[in-house]
């Protein structure tokens, strides 16, 4: 599991996990880091610190939602809930809960004075909040009138 170093929720949120018993062993490098890029020299190592990323043994990517739904399934108490969050409605709960945790972690990184990618098309800007960019709008031609 990649993580943000600099995050105190994702700091957190590594040493909960740490603590939990695994059925599936859990590594946790710091996104962006030398360590994350020597291991996995074909990621995107920027996307890696604007949402949560996880890789699998097999070479498996997943990010945001499918992320922490592969992660809870790696934990012994936590399996069930993971095939919950798996299903079609679980999976807009946990994209909503990704969601929450990216605006939480984007606003106290801005406070930081650090301007925040989030992932799934919100940005965090302290000096005029959020935006959101639907997949495939880079330009102003998915603006808003």
């Amino acid at each position: 599991m990649l993580y943000d170093a600099g995050c105190p929720l994702c700091t957190h949120v590594r040493d909960w996990l740490a603590r939990r018993p695994q059925l599936v062993p859990l590594e946790f490098v710091p996104a962006g880091s030398p360590a994350a890029q020597a291991r996995f020299p074909g990621l995107d190592h920027r996307t890696t610190l604007d949402e949560i990323t996880v890789v699998g043994s097999g070479g498996q990517v997943y990010r945001g939602a499918a992320a922490w739904i592969v992660t809870l399934w790696a934990l012994r108490d936590h399996r069930r809930v993971a095939h919950r969050l798996s299903t079609p409605s679980g999976m807009r709960f946990a994209k909503g809960a990704v969601l929450a945790a990216a605006k939480w972690r984007g606003a106290t990184t801005a406070r930081r004075g650090r301007v925040h990618r989030s992932g799934e098309g919100w940005t965090y800007d302290p000096r005029d909040g959020w935006h959101y960019t639907p997949p495939g709008c880079g330009s102003d031609a998915c603006a808003a009138p």
